[in-house]
């Protein structure tokens, strides 16, 4: 069954295709605005800015640390520049640079990590970053987002260029369902958005796993159990008080990311709430292992990461409750 049939989404194109679209139209608007690429355009999808804005496009080549120290630069003499590359390369190569050059700096550049979790699929675990939230986390200053759909990725490559400061973006090669409406899409850094209402058990989700937290609920409802879901597009700064409201409400939380669940976004969530109203939890994502070379669909069904496996969680924790 495709992502989000069972919640009647509508299927959409690859996110990465639709995070060009989005930069491309920022280019136009913000003259200020210039794209760094690791010889992946055409990956990233960054390539039609180069066609249209080339004296505005640095080709930096496979020389990721050098990349980021340029855009450090750039950023210095106030550009707002968006340095793209997939994120295993960008982050692992050049985390060095990332910490000294932008983060403790604090200066003014945006971080775009295509190819994010395990759903690239067949490209294998070299190239799928399933540690980039922990290693971003890590990073003080920064701020992640991690969008789960068309328009709130066109939102979020918006909000990025707006805020004052260093921030990391994830993108994806799969295809998204719509979650949101062009003209009905909230994204502010920092809230998290409730797209489901439900009284029993929260699913808190991010990217990817969003739509498939959606499926999962369309499955609990079958069975008297409704589950609220939250699309936390926002890992830092959390939402703590979306956090707080939820186990307060439902008793119960679930929390489902395309990314190990060391240093994850499922970590961060249970310490909030701990800290404000504990409750039963179940985390779905990866456990302490690199993945295999696959079809997507194969990969997130051996690794535990459908809304069969959210929903086994969800059961458990609203078990756990009584």
């Amino acid at each position: 069954m495709r992502l989000g049939e069972r919640a009647g989404l509508k299927p959409a194109k690859r996110l990465r295709e639709v995070f060009g679209d989005a930069l491309l139209a920022l280019c136009r608007q913000n003259p200020r605005v210039v794209v760094l690429d690791g010889d992946l355009a055409n990956t990233t999808k960054t390539l039609a800015v180069r066609h249209e804005f080339p004296e505005r496009f640095f080709n930096i080549g496979l020389a990721e640390s050098n990349m980021v120290s340029i855009g450090a630069g750039l950023a210095d003499c106030g550009f707002v520049p968006f340095i793209t590359s997939m994120s295993s390369f960008l982050l692992c190569n050049a985390y060095d640079q990332l910490r000294l050059s932008i983060a403790i700096a604090g200066v003014n550049a945006k971080v775009v990590g295509s190819h994010g979790g395990i759903t690239l699929g067949k490209d294998g675990p070299t190239a799928m970053a399933i540690e980039d939230f922990a290693l971003m986390g890590g990073l003080p200053t920064f701020v992640i987002l991690v969008p789960c759909d068309p328009a709130s990725m066109h939102k979020a490559v918006r909000a990025t260029a707006e805020h004052v400061g260093p921030v990391y973006l994830r993108s994806s090669r799969v295809a998204m369902p719509h979650i949101y409406s062009e003209d009905n899409c909230r994204f502010e850094i920092g809230r998290a958005n409730v797209v489901r209402r439900g009284r029993d058990v929260t699913i808190i989700g991010c990217g990817l796993m969003v739509a498939t937290a959606l499926d999962a609920a369309a499955m609990l409802a079958q069975e008297g159990i409704e589950a609220r879901v939250v699309d936390m597009h926002t890992l830092r700064p959390m939402d703590r008080q979306a956090i707080s409201a939820a186990a307060r409400e439902t008793g119960a939380i679930v929390t489902a990311e395309e990314h190990l669940l060391h240093g994850g976004m499922g970590s961060n969530i249970a310490r909030v709430a701990a800290q404000t109203h504990p409750v039963p939890m179940r985390f779905v994502g990866l456990a302490d292992t690199y993945t295999d070379s696959g079809e997507p669909d194969a990969l997130l069904e051996k690794y535990g990461l459908t809304a069969l496996d959210i929903a086994t969680a969800a059961r458990e924790a609203v078990a756990a409750k009584r």
